[in-house]
């Protein structure tokens, strides 16, 4: 297998349910399957865009990634390791490797800690540029990368607008040099003005440091725009992976037809037909995916 198709991350039938309740005696009574069985691959350099409506399970597919959870069932590997059997000790290196960059800049950001110990705290963690002034100049440098300033060092995150903030985090996920970053919503608590300048630097640093995304939104056209394959998911399954073009030109499952037709279109003139998904739970249960074309694979009964 050539170098731009090594596997980096393998995910197989992986599981999350959560206990919704409990009978009297503790038994567990009700369980939320909000992942159920959820297999892809994504290739070193590339970005998987991970798609479906609030519900759909995509978030919690990259905290297990992450084992921001502990899954039920299945295995995640990550450059051929399997995470699931290593201790917390054992994941520390992994840890290092695999980053993310999540929805709300204000929230996953200290507000007591300067832009210097917000980014350079990770670095103290794995034990990277112990000398506080090299530490300091690779922070600097970092900020830069992302658009910001070395004047902006010493600032709390409330000092700064969302966009700037979401720049500070991804330069905090920089930091220590990851393989793997799981950007979870990266973009959708942002001015919609933003958000494009935001995806570019991410595609910018991508190829910089040759960087690997699984890219989860909901936002299907800037899905399209950053991602060079797309799972989409409905309760928990996927029911269509494909090349980006492919999927938005192509699309089979009706779940995904009914997505990519939701899609706001610029021209008020344009008429467009939109798709109304009405599912068979039954035979949403017994779809399994399968291959119809090469790379392009839907879950159908």
């Amino acid at each position: 297998m050539s170098e731009d198709k090594k596997v980096l991350v393998d995910v197989q039938q992986l599981k999350k349910h959560f206990v919704k309740s409990r009978d009297t005696w503790g038994r567990t009574s009700e369980v939320l399957k909000a992942v159920d069985g959820v297999s892809f691959q994504i290739n070193k350099g590339e970005t998987f865009g991970l798609v479906g409506e609030s519900g759909s399970g995509k978030s919690t597919v990259g905290r297990c990634i992450l084992r921001l959870y502990d899954y039920t069932d299945g295995t995640v590997k990550f450059d051929g390791q399997d995470l699931s059997k290593l201790g917390e000790k054992q994941l520390k290196p992994f840890r290092r490797r695999i980053q993310s960059i999540f929805q709300d800049p204000y929230s996953s950001l200290n507000p007591g800690m300067t832009v210097l110990d917000l980014i350079g705290e990770p670095m103290n963690i794995h034990g990277l540029y112990k000398n506080v002034e090299e530490r300091k100049e690779v922070v600097a440098s970092l900020l830069e990368k992302v658009g910001l300033k070395r004047e902006h060092l010493y600032r709390y995150p409330h000092e700064f607008s969302g966009g700037q903030r979401q720049r500070i985090s991804i330069a905090r996920a920089l930091s220590v040099r990851p393989d793997f970053v799981v950007c979870d919503e990266p973009i959708s608590a942002l001015d919609v003005s933003v958000q494009a300048q935001v995806v570019n630097m991410l595609e910018d640093l991508q190829a910089e440091f040759g960087l690997t995304y699984l890219f989860i939104a909901h936002d299907l056209s800037m899905v399209r725009h950053i991602s060079d394959r797309i799972g989409v998911m409905y309760h928990g399954r996927l029911v269509e992976v494909a090349d980006s073009d492919e999927l938005y030109d192509n699309p089979l499952h009706p779940y995904t037809k009914a997505l990519l037709s939701a899609i706001p279109v610029p021209d008020p003139r344009a008429h467009v037909e939109r798709v109304i998904y009405k599912p068979d739970s039954a035979a949403e249960e017994a779809a399994v995916l399968r291959e119809v074309s090469p790379g392009h694979w839907v879950a159908l009964p």
